[in-house]
């Protein structure tokens, strides 16, 4: 199993996508990883972190795709870049998936570009997994798609499905589709028509659902339109980032509060971990033909460690390959 890694891709590159990666090979056998980008660079940080290893590999890049750049154009003018070369090698069976956390709309465009759709799939999608209740759950579109088909929806409640039997104990997970309202009659035209045909799928469809429903637990899989469903996910991140600002300078606010801090903090060390996106981090790009994991731009090393070792778990687990399976009979 061979790991293609964008080493160029993110605000921390290449220092922090190398260290990942080497923290990854460190914690697990069974595959190999093979870093796209400078040569002299990543191969001065392994040397200097004591990470050489016969598992990684290094393939010279000259062109960067930065978040700058345009993306489509940037997918066609830069075929010697890191993100570029990866997904073209990814394309000839010369890797088993693709890990960047560089600039997203040029990796959707290389992904359908380059990739391209699995037969059958409309609009391919960005799922990511948050905390919902006691239990975890995936927002599908995470933010590739500002407009949608309705079946658009229900493709990603497809998608949404098998990637959840994977990655949680959840044999049949529910679906709700995200709106204004819990009513069928809720919503725009699109969302409407998509209700109706959620309704008739085999999917195991719970009906509309509001926004506050995706912390709560409510279902296994919440399906939306990228443009609200990116909404959704950076107000939570934002609102988890303001809540765990405020109540550490709550207790550090005098000795008693120090002492409480002290008292509890392996408690919310645990809860703080469950809603760490260095923890949780890596969205999939559902739909296209092969697997394409997109990590956040800001990710350290132990996000890429993390990612790397999620992306294994997928491909034991064939993920691809039940997104085809539930496709299929739709052709």
């Amino acid at each position: 199993m061979n790991i293609l890694v964008d080493a160029m891709g993110g605000d921390n590159a290449p220092e922090m996508i190398v260290l990942g990666c080497v923290e990854a090979v460190k914690a697990k056998t069974g595959f190999d990883i093979s870093l796209y980008g400078d040569s002299k660079q990543i191969q001065r940080i392994l040397e200097d972190n004591e990470g050489i290893s016969e598992r990684i590999k290094i393939v010279h890049c000259e062109e960067v795709i930065s978040s700058d750049d345009t993306p489509t154009q940037a997918i066609k003018m830069k075929k010697d870049s890191s993100m570029v070369r990866s997904l073209v090698d990814h394309k000839e069976n010369q890797g088993h998936a693709v890990i960047s956390a560089g600039n997203s709309g040029a990796l959707l465009a290389g992904s359908l570009l380059i990739t391209g759709r699995i037969d059958g799939v409309i609009r391919p999608a960005l799922g990511a997994i948050i905390p919902s209740g006691d239990k975890f759950c995936l927002l599908i579109d995470a933010g590739l798609n500002s407009t949608l088909r309705p079946e658009s929806y229900v493709q990603f409640a497809h998608f949404g499905s098998e990637y959840m039997k994977v990655m949680t104990d959840c044999k049949n997970p529910s679906v709700g589709l995200l709106n204004i309202g819990t009513e069928e009659n809720k919503g725009k035209a699109e969302t409407k028509e998509a209700y109706e045909l959620l309704q008739k799928s085999s999917i195991n469809f719970y009906g509309n659902v509001e926004g506050h429903a995706i912390a709560q637990g409510t279902v296994d899989v919440i399906v939306s339109d990228g443009f609200t469903g990116n909404v959704c996910l950076k107000v939570l991140e934002g609102t988890a980032n303001y809540i765990f600002t405020n109540i550490k300078s709550i207790f550090n606010a005098g000795l008693i509060n120090k002492i409480a801090a002290l008292i509890l903090k392996k408690d919310f060390l645990a809860f703080k971990k469950t809603i760490d996106p260095d923890t949780m981090g890596g969205a999939p790009i559902l739909g296209v033909n092969g697997l394409i994991i997109k990590s956040h731009g800001n990710s350290n090393s132990k996000t890429i460690k993390n990612v790397v070792l999620k992306t294994v778990y997928l491909l034991e687990n064939q993920i691809v390959d039940k997104i085809k399976r539930v496709v299929a009979p739709a052709i």
